[in-house]
């Protein structure tokens, strides 16, 4: 009966030890991450810069469309100046 219970032990034993290098597997793993992780102030100073960049492209973008308004207000000057004076736009 003593080997029956010897059996069981060494397999439990097997089992507890791979569970065991698994866990100090993981737990290296983490450590892996925990270097890899930015901090609070990374990431702050990374959003900052990304609602830096947000804000000059709105600005760019609404700056293109006011010079596309102005561009189309010129050329309609530009067709009614040649419908006075008689002259043909080619384009």
């Amino acid at each position: 009966m003593k080997e029956d219970f010897s059996e069981l032990i060494q397999y439990l034993d097997e089992k507890f030890t791979k569970t065991d290098q698994k866990l100090i597997e993981l737990d290296e793993g983490l450590k892996d991450v925990r270097k890899r992780m930015v901090t609070k102030e990374e990431f702050n100073e990374l959003q900052g810069s990304v609602d830096a960049y947000a804000k000059r492209a709105d600005t760019y973008f609404q700056e293109m469309v006011m010079l596309a308004q102005k561009v189309d207000r010129h050329e309609k000057w530009l067709h009614q100046v040649a419908e006075k004076l008689g002259i043909k736009l080619d384009y």
